[in-house]
């Protein structure tokens, strides 16, 4: 089995050390995990429980974990992306007690898998997964661990999509929650945190600036909402490319050019998929893109961004800065491309993720999905859940006490006039 971090790193203090000062700053700005994490420290909410988690693993992820082990929990944690871990980060969790990390950056595939079965070898008895992967693998390979299971909680919008798809073919064997769902997740995380931080990693990678360049969004869902909206407002000129209609509409309405990718192609400076699908930009537009594009993507897994295809293609690659591999075409173009194709925001050499405020909600919900696992798993039948709307709402409440600020409710002759349908003209 693979062994924890802690006896593959060197310079072992210094790593902890680091990390946590990471964890320390992190937790400062995350009022709902710091109110959540009083809470279960004082309740042990999850004495007995075993929690097998695989997400990206740097300084909030790891307030997530910590809060959980401080509950009562064993927690055993990996990546859920080869490029994604802090090393540091992992070091520090693994000498929390309650805690053992297999999380390493830049494993190969066959290393990020075998720490996933590291995971799977605690016997969890709750997932937290981000993609799926997780859940993937104990379903395949350890179906046995399944009736000891009481649920699960997937954080992202490729892992729900994953798992819909699973339990559509009547395979999903245990609940799990839909955290990227739920409101305060989506609206704050996928737009304001995917937005930002992907950015923000592009420009810190890349030197550029955002005046002036043609940015192509692909996919206007809620991430691609926000990364076409913080680009706007960075006053790029921002193209998007969608397949739903009412997408491409919206994307319209909002005053964005909607265009083909095949359209696209030739006038974009930046190219940033959003889709959580594959071949989003494959050998056509490669031929039609113009010298210095960068190619970066901000959905799941590295599929979006066709690099075989650009492989063949080029007939030169080479690295041009830490974390941007250029490929050069016969004629001389060159095609940037930013992190591997893997998640633009954490996968950068100095990537770190969204924004601290924003992961402070989207973990809080997961705490408490893991929570209400506990005290009422048995409620839930196996399949893709909504998050409770009562959780979500606990979670923005801890949030505006945090912030001081104060808001309305409704009035009992208000709430009696919300749920009638005698009331008309």
């Amino acid at each position: 089995m693979t062994t924890p971090i802690s006896e593959r790193l060197d310079d072992l203090d210094e790593a902890r050390d680091s990390g946590r000062r990471k964890m320390d700053w992190a937790i400062q700005h995350m009022p709902i995990c710091g109110a959540l994490r009083e809470q279960f420290e004082a309740d042990q909410p999850f004495a007995g429980e075993r929690i097998g988690m695989a997400m990206h693993v740097e300084a909030k992820t790891a307030v997530l974990a910590e809060i959980l082990a401080v509950g009562g929990a064993e927690v055993a944690i990996t990546g859920c992306n080869p490029l994604s871990t802090h090393d540091d980060v992992s070091a520090a969790l693994d000498a929390v007690d309650g805690i053992t990390s297999y999380a390493e950056r830049g494993v190969d595939d066959e290393e990020y898998y075998e720490a996933i079965e590291a995971v799977i070898g605690h016997k969890p008895t709750i997932t937290v997964d981000d993609g799926m992967d997780l859940v993937a693998a104990i379903h395949e390979d350890y179906p046995e661990l399944i009736d000891t299971i009481i649920g699960g909680a997937e954080e992202t919008t490729t892992g729900v999509h994953r798992l819909r798809a699973m339990d559509d073919d009547g395979e999903l064997d245990y609940p799990v929650f839909a955290v990227n769902d739920t409101p305060m997740k989506r609206l704050f995380d996928n737009v304001h945190g995917t937005g930002e931080s992907s950015l923000a990693s592009i420009a810190m990678t890349t030197n550029l600036s955002w005046a002036g360049k043609t940015v192509v969004v692909s996919g206007y869902g809620d991430c691609g909402k926000g990364v076409a909206k913080k680009a706007s407002g960075q006053n790029a000129d921002v193209i998007v490319t969608e397949v739903e209609p009412r997408r491409a509409l919206e994307a319209h309405m909002e005053g964005y050019d909607v265009k083909p990718m095949a359209e696209a192609a030739a006038e974009g400076d930046v190219f940033i998929t959003t889709t959580g699908n594959r071949d989003v930009i494959v050998e056509e537009h490669f031929e039609a893109m113009q010298d210095g594009v960068l190619l970066a993507n901000a959905g799941h897994f590295d599929v979006e961004v066709d690099l075989d295809a650009l492989s063949d293609l080029a007939v030169d690659t080479y690295e041009a800065r830490n974390g941007v591999q250029t490929y050069e075409m016969a004629d001389g173009r060159r095609l940037n491309v930013l992190a591997e194709g893997r998640l633009v925001n954490l996968a950068t050499p100095i990537a770190l993720g969204h924004p601290v405020e924003v992961m402070d909600q989207s973990f809080g919900v997961q705490a408490v999905c893991v929570r209400e696992l506990v005290e009422n798993g048995d409620d839930y039948e196996a399949g893709v859940h909504a998050v409770p709307d009562r959780l979500d709402k606990e979670v923005a409440e801890i949030k505006l006490d945090a912030e001081g600020v104060d808001f309305d409710s409704l009035t009992d002759t208000q709430a009696e006039y919300m749920d009638s349908w005698q009331h008309g003209t």
